[in-house]
């Protein structure tokens, strides 16, 4: 069995690891000979963004890195297609919503490859943000679609999309148990950057819609109101975010506004994880940060009106603030009710897919 795996954005480097481990596992186990390729679409081209998850985390080097930055999923396609060729390959694996998901799909589909799509069945129903195109038409496309919550199966019902659908718990639980004991031992972030622990906020902005000048001013506006000597607030800044500040003036001003904002570069994953930890608190606009804050047992506030995970709001451990100020500095003292998620497996949501996928190739 012959897989490509396309993967182009950080949250995908994370999700691919424990995927790739289980493959190796498998084959040790039951002498199984499946065959990971790995296309990587060049779509997160920072060096703390990509390049560095290679190193830390041992996911396989790429056989194909593609120039795939700020490009649109059809002339992706492309480059993936003239990329592999001929190759010919039993099943595609992609992950989430990114243009490099839609962009293997629609590869995938010209080339009549299956396609194996993990978080399958995620909606936010905002149908203004492109990760919701590109989930909804990747998830169309998909043969097995792989979900992570009893809501995203039903969320496919509901749609009446067809295929092999598996809940099988979520791959980002399995790295959360895999790597967190890890970054305990081997980060030293919060030391070096002086945090003391539980007596910090940790915040991330990256998603398209709030990369405008009205949102990205009410959250930089509401975390210097927040921002003090007894909390600070401390933002790795994610390239794109960057760049957006530095071409406005008046956004530029709020970053160097308050000593107590800690810009810093994007952060390592292990490194990540420790702050996680730490935090008192997560502000976000990242899904997948959304969840890792519930793994690591940490409140959480998202800057945004809707989530995929809404899970994690109705258990309790995160509050939909939107980007309006008040709201955001009125939610960081909102009584998390923290209840357990069951949906989110026991940490071996990767074996089972691969399970699935050798079950279906030895019929």
């Amino acid at each position: 069995m012959k897989i490509l795996t396309i993967i182009g954005a950080r949250p995908q480097f994370i999700k691919a690891t424990v995927v790739s481990r289980a493959i190796r596992l498998h084959n040790e186990r039951y002498g199984t000979s499946m065959e990971e390729k790995i296309l990587h679409t060049g779509q997160h081209y920072d060096h703390n963004m990509s390049q560095i998850f290679f190193n830390d985390l041992s996911i396989p080097r790429p056989t194909w890195l593609l120039d795939g930055s700020a490009t649109a999923p059809e002339p992706l396609s492309e480059k993936i297609l003239k990329a592999i060729g001929d190759e010919s390959f039993d099943c595609v694996i992609l992950y989430g919503d990114t243009n490099s998901t839609l962009a293997g799909a629609l590869a995938a589909e010209q080339r009549n490859i299956p396609i194996a799509h993990i978080e399958a069945g995620l909606r936010s129903f905002n149908n203004r943000m492109p990760e919701e195109h590109n989930r909804i038409e990747t998830d169309k496309r998909s043969h097995w679609l792989f979900c992570p919550t009893e809501t995203a199966v039903k969320n496919l019902h509901n749609e009446h999309i067809t295929g092999n659908i598996y809940q099988v718990g979520d791959v980002m639980y399995d790295t959360a148990l895999l790597f967190g004991e890890t970054a305990e031992h081997t980060s030293d972030v919060c030391e070096r950057l002086n945090l003391p622990k539980k007596g910090f906020y940790l915040a991330t902005i990256h998603r398209a819609e709030n990369i405008q000048e009205e949102n990205l001013s009410n959250i930089l506006s509401a975390f210097n109101e927040i921002a003090g000597p007894d909390r600070k607030i401390v933002l790795p800044l994610h390239p794109h975010t960057r760049s957006f500040i530095q071409q406005h003036p008046n956004l530029q001003v709020l970053c160097d506004k308050n000593e107590h904002l800690m810009i810093i570069e994007p952060a390592n994953y292990l490194d990540m994880i420790m702050l996680e930890k730490s935090a008192a608190l997560i502000l976000t606009d990242s899904g997948g940060i959304q969840k890792e804050a519930y793994f690591h047992q940490t409140p959480c506030v998202t800057l945004r009106n809707e989530t995929e995970w809404i899970e994690t709001v109705t258990a309790g451990w995160n509050i939909l603030a939107g980007t309006d100020k008040e709201r955001i500095k009125e939610a960081i003292h909102h009584d998390f009710s923290r209840q357990p998620i069951k949906d989110y497996g026991s940490g071996d949501s990767a074996q089972k897919i691969i399970q699935v996928l050798c079950s279906d190739f030895n019929k």
